[in-house]
């Protein structure tokens, strides 16, 4: 399967509260996210102006959600962008496999947490964008030729 942007959706996550208490937050694997949780970091201390990502993976999906503070997540499919804004601790942003996505405008003490479907693996990274953009194409023309000889 193909994955687009429509592919990629904004997790409400559950919150339970007390004002003078404070907010908590949680997430199920398999329950609030489509996949089995296999990996968890965070990043921060992002210096202003720096971006992060700049990559796709081949089969792990990623939910991200921003903890503290604010980022944008430029997300393209190879033939479609968009930017979503995080900003927001119950809000997480579900990325499927095959999806570009670059990190930037880190607001000042902003940290990024992402559940990863998972191990970490070099060989699931598309680094280079082009190389990406072929990869999607190839891919797509495998699934039109098959669906037209079914």
């Amino acid at each position: 399967m193909t994955t687009t942007i429509q592919d990629t959706a904004i997790i409400n996550l559950p919150t339970l509260g007390e004002p003078m208490r404070g907010s908590l937050s949680f997430v199920e694997s398999g329950k609030h996210i489509p996949f089995p949780l296999a990996r968890a970091y965070y990043l921060y201390d992002v210096p202003g102006g720096a971006e992060r990502g700049g990559h796709a993976h081949k089969e792990l999906q990623q939910l991200i959600i921003a903890m503290s503070g604010s980022f944008e997540v430029m997300l393209d499919d190879g033939q479609q962008r968009k930017t979503v804004t995080l900003n927001r601790p119950y809000h997480g942003l579900y990325v499927p496999t095959m999806i570009w996505r670059e990190l930037v405008n880190f607001s000042s003490g902003a940290v990024l947490f992402v559940l990863a479907s998972n191990y970490y693996s070099e060989e699931d990274y598309y680094r280079d964008y082009d190389e990406f953009i072929r990869a999607k194409r190839l891919s797509q023309s495998y699934q039109l030729t098959h669906r037209s000889s079914a």
